[in-house]
């Protein structure tokens, strides 16, 4: 058997490697008490050498992109047959690895989150609301934070903006990040104009841990645990969504390995917990936070696709990077669809969202390759201050220029079943996009300023309008 386009030795090597001691719970964790592993940093030369090593199956954990360094996950076993077969690869640093020795304690476990969003909810309760959206493979509570000014009503005319983290229990950096956003808004409503503005004008639900098992794991076994804890090997939250499940290379039908996809698409509690909180509350926007290499990654996953509406999407990504300064002070954030920064990816949360809910979505890889998964916690305070201007900017781009409104019918009932189709006046090469109407009867579409024709389908009727978008937010309701 021959695989298109590559060598079976060359996708096969790490593979074997890994099944060597993957083959049963007991024995994943009694190698993961003895295993020697370490952090490769090797010079490539170009991104394409990146693409090899992700698609041979190695962990490639982190980039940097200015000094050509790529950061190789491996044991010893791995690491002899990467070497092996990529004999040009220079190795510049190899970072031995103690998996038995948990972070800085200084980081959040989960039962240490759980108790900081019970605090902030109780401080604030006419701004916020903590909700129990599922429950983990293992029954711990996934908790989500919804911060607005009438916290028990959906308000139609507020757009709605999602903050989640920790789809990857080893990245303990991103619980920090979301939990400075939920304590930055309380702490500073009715103090500061702007908070106050956002909390009182948009829905805003911050989710700091996906993957609490995984990260219960991470504190008591192996801090390098990437994935959940399905039958001791574990599935990535973050291959398992049902858009492009599997589609591209962009992930592993081996359960041994990093990024195995699982067994189906949306198999995993956790994903559906993340899918069902999405369509409930139809974010506009969606920041997902991971780490390492100081990147912003917008959709789409698989090689060579961009999103229909690629303009406004990675033209604001790109915007959301500059606001980005990374950790050495001496440029931003780089943007890019993941293919090509780093590889293909299929079945991610932002593909999913964006494809299904026209959700505006972005991965946000924090701080520098030379930190790794796990900082030293000095750099808890720099890291999060540096991403309120990300997240602060998103926020503000929600009232800024798009077109909303509620779709309801001529007795005043909200219509739920219904497209909008859009296209922009007196361009030549704008094409007509079709959106469906978002569960609660609302629309809501981020473009650029210009003049738009609008036409309104549901129940077997239809209407036309043509909007002038500025700066600001058009809001837009209508009557079918």
């Amino acid at each position: 058997m021959r695989l298109k386009g590559w060598r079976i030795s060359l996708f096969f090597a790490p593979v074997a490697a890994a099944a060597v001691y993957f083959s049963t719970e007991s024995e994943l964790i009694s190698s993961q008490r003895s295993e020697k592993t370490e952090i490769l940093t090797l010079k490539v030369d170009q991104g394409a050498q990146i693409h090899e090593l992700y698609r041979a199956g190695y962990d490639v954990t982190g980039i940097d992109f200015g000094k050509n360094l790529v950061d190789v996950y491996v044991d010893e076993n791995s690491k002899q047959l990467l070497l092996g077969q990529y004999k040009n690869l220079k190795v510049v640093n190899s970072n031995a690895i103690d998996r038995t020795l948990a972070p800085d304690a200084n980081y959040t476990n989960p039962d240490e989150l759980k108790e900081f969003l019970d605090s902030l909810a109780a401080k604030a309760p006419e701004i916020s609301r903590l909700e129990v959206i599922g429950q983990s493979i293992q029954g711990r509570d996934i908790l989500a934070l919804k911060i607005t000014d009438n916290p028990d009503t959906r308000e139609l005319d507020e757009p709605t903006i999602l903050f989640n983290a920790m789809h990857h229990s080893r990245e303990v950096m991103t619980t920090e990040v979301t939990m400075d956003i939920a304590e930055y808004l309380i702490d500073n409503y009715g103090v500061d104009e702007k908070v106050t503005h956002w909390v009182n004008n948009t829905e805003i639900w911050v989710l700091p841990m996906l993957n609490p098992d995984g990260n219960n794991r991470v504190w008591n076994q192996d801090k390098m645990w990437r994935k959940n804890v399905r039958g001791g090997y574990g599935v990535d939250i973050n291959r398992n969504y049902p858009y492009k499940w599997g589609a591209c290379r962009g992930s592993s039908g081996f359960s041994f390995m990093q990024d195995y996809r699982g067994p189906s698409a949306a198999s995993e509690p956790e994903t559906q917990n993340l899918m069902n909180l999405v369509a409930r509350t139809q974010p506009v926007f969606n920041i997902s936070y991971h780490s390492y290499s100081e990147l912003v990654i917008y959709p789409l996953g698989c090689e060579g696709q961009r999103a229909a509406n690629k303009e406004v999407v990675e033209g604001i990504g790109q915007q959301l990077a500059q606001k980005l300064p990374s950790d050495d002070g001496d440029s931003h954030y780089r943007p890019g669809t993941a293919w090509e920064l780093i590889y293909a990816v299929d079945g991610s949360d932002i593909d999913w969202m964006y494809a299904e809910h026209h959700v505006v979505p972005y991965v946000i890889e924090l701080n520098a390759r030379r930190l790794g998964f796990h900082p030293d916690y000095r750099w808890r305070q720099p890291t999060v201050e540096k991403q309120r201007a990300g997240w602060g900017f998103l926020l503000d781009r929600l009232t800024q220029s798009g077109i909303r409104g509620v779709v309801r019918d001529d007795s005043g009932q909200v219509l739920t079943d219904g497209t909008v189709t859009f296209t922009k006046v007196g361009s030549a090469t704008a094409s007509a996009s079709t959106y469906r109407l978002k569960k609660d009867g609302t629309y809501h579409i981020v473009l650029k300023p210009g003049s738009y024709k609008l036409t309104f389908n549901a129940t077997g009727r239809s209407i036309t309008k043509e909007i002038l978008v500025g700066d600001d937010l058009v809001v837009q309701d209508i009557e079918i």
